[in-house]
């Protein structure tokens, strides 16, 4: 029973959580970012290059014999991969520059203790020599 409740622990502790949620919006991140590659950012680099379609640039090693499908080499679609991978690693470079960014400035302000006014000086005071007198 040792074991299972290790795993427990494991299972609800808030990292493992915050993990979890993190890997759901990155994988939609993911497909909001392919989807703009493909169909925002590809097809006017296509144009530019001459109407190249990325997605369909392959190299035939073997036609189709009978049944048998063509076997290519979609280097296209790999180009357009790793496109998305830069612009996904970009993105979260930003983020994270940011938030470090945010950390060094609460970092660097010194939490400023409150100025006591007058009144809550004597009043302390005053219960100090309350204490004393009991």
């Amino acid at each position: 029973m040792g074991m299972m409740n290790e795993f427990k622990e494991f299972a609800v502790k808030g990292n493992v959580i915050d993990m979890a949620v993190g890997i759901i919006i990155g994988a939609a991140f993911g497909k909001i970012v392919s989807s703009f590659v493909g169909d925002v950012l590809m097809p006017p680099i296509g144009v530019l290059l001459g109407g190249v379609d990325f997605s369909n640039l392959a190299y035939t090693v073997q036609e189709a014999i009978g049944e048998a499908p063509a076997v290519v080499i979609s280097y296209g679609k790999f180009v357009q991969s790793m496109i998305d991978f830069t612009i996904i690693a970009f993105a979260i470079f930003l983020a994270i520059k940011g938030i470090n960014s945010l950390k060094k400035k609460a970092e660097a302000k010194p939490a400023e203790l409150p100025k006591i006014s007058n009144e809550e000086v004597l009043l302390t005071e005053i219960r100090d020599l309350l204490k004393e007198r009991k």
